[in-house]
């Protein structure tokens, strides 16, 4: 990020400046992997239809509940990829930030069908514990071979976006649990094989719905912070407010707020109190660029905003964050 020298004089005398690194309307962290999870919902898709065939075949409720956490993740993938495209439109009058937000809210949607995937599934593993039926081992371990071949390659896929992206964490960790719970399943058929124990497929069944429950909480934790606008992962303000106190010409800082407005996209605003000095030598620019670079070298903020002050303003605003 820079900040570039342009100011403006406002109505109340207040002098204003911005910097940013590039458009609202920039490729976000999940448009540039689109091409990777086109290929995993691909993939996930011809799975479901595997083990979905496999179960009804088999009678597996581990291969179904597996089937279904694919299908789940299939709709979450299609998701990203809806809000990936939305969220590369350019921005306008009406959407400042254009639509780029839509990603969260994909992640959103991701995240409660996996919850309510996972709920479903340790509901009918109770249910079937005390009448478990026959399965056919041999059905359901080709079946859950099958999904675990092609969760890994997903997992490789998805593995270096979802570092960058709350849509890709979200297909990554469904992806996880998938192979999780084809793992089970393979378990759960072999146990079956070797000694005829019908209950092991409720319990590799109920280890699925563990494992997906969690890490639905956890993409959903994730997602409420960026929609409360909490301080992103990362960045410590009490460092930021530090090392904009240490820009030449600089007395003080207040309302100052970071937030996210999707994956990969940090935003930072602050008012900025700087001495008179600066103000009569007309040099706002400076402290501009300085603040720019300073916080483009220390921290990862796609987007910042400055408002110059002259010391004494802040008592003439409305209440102020700290």
């Amino acid at each position: 990020m820079t900040a570039g020298p342009a100011r403006r004089r406002r109505g109340d005398g207040r002098r204003q400046g911005h910097g940013h690194a590039h458009g609202h309307g920039a490729a976000t962290a999940t448009g540039r992997h689109r091409g990777r999870l086109v290929v995993v919902l691909v993939l996930t898709l011809a799975v479901v239809g595997v083990q979905v065939a496999g179960g009804l075949v088999s009678g597996s409720l581990a291969l179904l509940a597996d089937a279904g956490h694919m299908l789940t993740d299939a709709s979450g993938l299609a998701i990203a990829l809806v809000a990936a495209s939305l969220a590369a439109r350019p921005a306008t009058t009406a959407r400042t930030y254009g639509m780029q937000r839509a990603e969260v809210l994909a992640a959103l949607v991701n995240g409660l069908l996996l919850a309510g995937v996972g709920v479903t599934v340790v509901v009918e593993a109770v249910r079937r514990w005390d009448d478990p039926p026959q399965v056919a081992p041999g059905v359901m371990l080709a079946a859950a071979a099958v999904g675990a071949v092609a969760n890994l390659v997903g997992l490789l896929l998805l593995r270096r976006g979802q570092r960058e992206s709350l849509n890709l964490r979200g297909a990554y960790l469904e992806v996880l649990a998938d192979l999780a719970g084809s793992v089970a399943v393979l378990v759960a058929g072999v146990v079956i094989a070797v000694t005829g124990y019908q209950r092991a497929d409720a319990l590799a069944s109920l280890a699925i719905g563990v494992l997906v429950v969690p890490r639905a909480w956890s993409l959903l934790r994730e997602v409420v912070d960026v929609l409360l606008e909490s301080t992103p992962r990362g960045v410590d303000l009490d460092e930021v407010r530090t090392h904009i106190r240490r820009v030449p010409g600089v007395v003080d800082v207040h309302d100052l707020h970071a937030w996210t407005i999707t994956s990969g996209v940090p935003v930072l605003s602050a008012h900025v109190v700087v001495d008179d000095a600066c103000l009569a030598q007309n040099r706002c620019g400076e402290v501009l660029d300085a603040l720019g670079s300073c916080l483009g070298e220390h921290f990862d903020t796609t987007h910042s905003t400055f408002q110059l002050e002259p010391v004494g303003h802040a008592a003439h605003e409305p209440a102020h964050h700290a």
